[in-house]
């Protein structure tokens, strides 16, 4: 059962929220999604920062926020903590004094509160910093004095906003591993906002996806990933999705008129369908493939992106993919912006689901 839900509408500027969210205890929850599609908002909906104009959010039954009856429960009085993308911390207080705020401020003796402030920063590997400034931390230490501030009143919800966004590659990494340990340790409620692939596929166990304020698509990592229902989707897990229908031989037939042999399922009927292909399953090669692929074709490659390890490389037309090589591929086939290759793709390796 979940313990969070969120049935209801909202606007804020040109945008119309109409939202059906639920998080129970039992999981972290992504929330991703394009720039506007309502992820902040929704975060703000849930904390009290702003209202709903329709609809209702309850937590353990309890009513936070019904339009129609006009109950409202304030920011203060929901036991929700946020951490926010640039942590927030006030310049004046010390890290102790940041952690030991919320609790001072619902009436907590300042002995007491200090106490646990400095139980939550060793929590968070932070305890010979605890007299240490905001200017005197680095971003990733600082946002661990985020979270260690938002934990300190056993908030039953917690909402974490793009919490890693402002930090560079290498704290990213250290806070995201420290992110996971707490948050999984943690019993509440957890709700991530973010942009990014890795942290939505390494943080969450359910990934809530938002377009044009409305819940587009929600699942697990691997359901996601089997079945994404949009480009955004598929270009977040970083796999190819292709718009198409299943013809009369069998074949898929591509919107932009390209025909590709399929290993079609026995559930899957003549119609409209999605075709996943995995980067990885892409093969490429200078001269016409010799192999057992039914599906090949000569293209010209639009962008080489080199990442560790691997790179992906952008093709063009008749089927734009993206597809995964070893750095040694690259060297070898002297894969660059306006080189031609050829294209193989098995049938077996394209998946395909009734859209």
């Amino acid at each position: 059962m979940s313990a969070l839900t969120v049935h209801g509408a909202h606007r804020i500027g040109t945008l119309e929220l109409e939202l059906q969210f639920e998080a129970a205890d039992d999981e972290i929850v992504a929330v991703v999604g394009p720039n506007g599609a309502g992820k902040t908002t929704l975060l703000r909906l849930i904390a009290g920062l702003r209202a709903l104009d329709a609809g209702t959010i309850t937590l353990d039954g309890t009513v936070l926020d019904d339009a129609a009856a006009g109950t409202f429960v304030p920011p203060e009085r929901r036991p929700i903590g946020v951490v926010f993308q640039d942590g927030l911390l006030f310049a004046h207080l010390n890290a102790r004094e940041n952690v030991a705020f919320g609790l001072r401020s619902r009436g907590v003796g300042k002995r007491t509160a200090r106490a646990r402030a400095d139980e939550l920063l060793a929590r968070v590997g932070l305890a010979a910093y605890a007299g240490a400034h905001p200017r005197e931390l680095s971003g990733g230490q600082a946002q661990r004095v985020a979270l260690a501030r938002a934990l300190a009143s056993d908030p039953r919800v917690m909402l974490l906003d793009e919490p890693l966004a402002a930090l560079d590659a290498t704290s990213r990494v250290d806070v995201r591993r420290a992110l996971r340990e707490h948050l999984t340790s943690y019993a509440g409620v957890r709700v991530l906002v973010t942009h990014d692939a890795v942290e939505a596929l390494t943080l969450a166990d359910r990934v809530v996806v938002l377009d044009d304020g409305r819940v587009a698509q929600a699942g697990s990592p691997a359901e996601l990933r089997a079945r994404p229902r949009s480009r955004y989707v598929a270009e977040l897990l970083g796999i190819n999705l292709l718009d198409g229908e299943i013809d009369e031989c069998g074949r898929l037939r591509a919107f932009d008129g390209t025909t590709l042999d399929v290993a079609l399922e026995d559930d899957v009927p003549a119609g409209p369908v999605y075709a996943v292909i995995e980067p990885n399953a892409i093969t490429l090669s200078l001269a016409a493939p010799a192999g057992s692929a039914r599906n090949t074709w000569r293209t010209l490659v639009v962008d080489v992106d080199n990442e560790p390890g691997r790179a992906r490389v952008r093709l063009s037309d008749p089927v734009p993919l993206v597809a995964a090589v070893t750095p040694a591929a690259v060297a070898e086939l002297e894969l660059r912006p306006g080189a031609e290759v050829w294209v193989a793709v098995k049938a077996t390796a394209i998946t395909i689901s009734p859209r």
